[in-house]
């Protein structure tokens, strides 16, 4: 093994596939087995309905793993929680914290960059903006990097919360605090709502090479087929001979023609000042 950095890990050539291997290295983390109190088991339905019907493609398969329960409300609040350990979790690509509270319950956290073993963090709405402290968008400074907010007061953090992802807190405005989202979005969140300081860890997973096919059924992805080497019937750009698509319109495998607008929610579109890429409305494919 050749580390190329301090976060990415890669590997003598001694198969074609390990030429292209490029992996995240888990240094400092924990690496015997999760809390078992705070794992559950999640039935893998490989993308299929109720009538076992393939609704979400490319799913199946992967290896066995249990759900490590997170906790996005951090709602034990003003009461410190120590850093035990730092750990992989299967299901996201960030990593989680197991943090222990001063009274002994343990839970665990998206881990922010920078969060370290040992370190302390807490929740509530008079705390410090310290990196891993959770609290109230109308106490964070403007200007700070956020994570894991919430859009309905209580129910938890639900933006942000992929590995080296961030927002910032621009503004505040009465009961309502303007957030820069990292798809470029900008829109108004309320004031009350909780976030933590920091941006998410683990940012180098975007630079990883799984190096080989097997990696990603490992993962549960099934390969990909372009709709045009499929047969006629199988998909609107399949049949024909030769490459040649003249005249026809983008569409999906439904028949569905391309470029419809994928956000329908009028009720909350008053809080949204800029869309994501300039857009006036989220479109799929372009």
């Amino acid at each position: 093994m050749v580390a190329r950095n301090n976060s990415i890990k890669s590997y003598n050539p001694t198969t074609p596939t390990l030429r292209h291997t490029h992996l995240v290295a888990r240094v400092g983390m924990k690496k015997n087995r999760p809390l078992k109190s705070l794992l559950k088991k999640v039935k893998s339905h490989s993308g299929r309905n109720v009538r076992g019907v393939i609704t979400v493609r490319h799913q199946g398969g992967g290896v066995k793993r249990m759900y490590r329960v997170i906790d996005f409300k951090m709602d034990k609040y003003n009461v410190p929680a120590k850093v035990v350990s730092i750990e992989y979790d299967p299901y996201r690509s960030a990593n989680i914290a197991l943090i222990s509270y001063a009274d002994g319950e343990k839970r665990y956290i998206i881990c922010p960059e920078g969060l370290l073993v040992g370190n302390s963090v807490i929740s509530g709405d008079n705390v410090e903006a310290r990196v891993g402290n959770s609290m109230p968008l109308s106490s964070i400074p403007v200007g700070s990097e956020i994570y894991n907010i919430e859009l309905t007061r209580g129910k938890g953090g639900a933006l942000v919360r992929s590995a080296g992802n961030l927002a910032k807190l621009q503004s505040l405005d009465g009961k309502l605090a303007l957030v820069k989202l990292p798809s470029g979005e900008v829109r108004y969140v309320e004031a009350g709502n909780y976030a933590t300081i920091g941006r998410v860890g683990n940012a180098e997973w975007a630079n990883r090479k799984l190096g080989k096919a097997g990696r990603s059924r490992y993962l549960g992805i099934r390969p990909s087929v372009r709709g045009m080497a499929m047969h006629a019937e199988q998909h609107p750009h399949g049949g024909g001979e030769g490459k040649g698509q003249v005249g026809r319109i983008g569409k999906d495998i439904w028949g569905n023609r391309r470029g419809t607008l994928t956000r329908n929610n009028k009720r909350t579109n008053k809080y949204i000042v800029t869309r994501r890429k300039g857009k006036k409305g989220y479109r799929k494919n372009g």
